[in-house]
């Protein structure tokens, strides 16, 4: 992006609200009729931070390790694998959400297959929407089981090795 194109879209969305401050264009967001790649972006800086807290149980000192880590944890293949470990605990509302993430257009990263991607996005939507509604008691069970599963899997890779 170049900084004209940045000057841009500052100038764009940032409009002064006449008093000094900043004008919101929305006054609420409705998680139901938002792109459900944008409820994917929401939910995949949840699930970064939720994952990047939950591995200081492990390490508390290497941030290349801890970012390696991390970004192994978070990535589309371990995602879709949590997903489907975690989908009988979801509700038919939770699944809708899933579904119209995973069906979103997008391009998939040469590190997962198509499926897999479209499947972490789902994943990543249905965390997006449950954080934009602020139901964080179902949105941390949602990502510490996620979590759970991704771990021991983890495990047993590695053990099978």
């Amino acid at each position: 992006m170049t900084f004209e194109h940045l000057k841009k879209l500052v100038d764009m969305m940032f409009v002064p609200d006449g008093s000094g401050g900043v004008l919101q264009r929305y006054d609420k967001i409705d998680p139901k009729t938002l792109n459900p790649l944008v409820l994917a972006y929401i939910g995949d800086a949840y699930f970064h931070l939720f994952i990047r807290g939950r591995i200081l149980s492990y390490e508390q000192n290497k941030v290349q390790v801890l970012n390696q880590f991390s970004a192994q944890i978070v990535s589309a293949v371990w995602q879709d694998k949590a997903y489907r470990a975690i989908e009988p605990m979801l509700t038919e509302e939770e699944k809708a959400i899933y579904k119209r993430g995973r069906n979103a257009k997008s391009h998939a990263p040469r590190s997962a297959t198509v499926a897999q991607y479209h499947s972490s996005t789902g994943f990543e939507a249905l965390l997006g929407s449950l954080y934009l509604q602020e139901k964080n008691d179902r949105l941390y069970e949602i990502a510490e089981a996620s979590f759970q599963v991704i771990s021991k899997a983890m495990m047993n890779e590695i053990s099978s090795r």
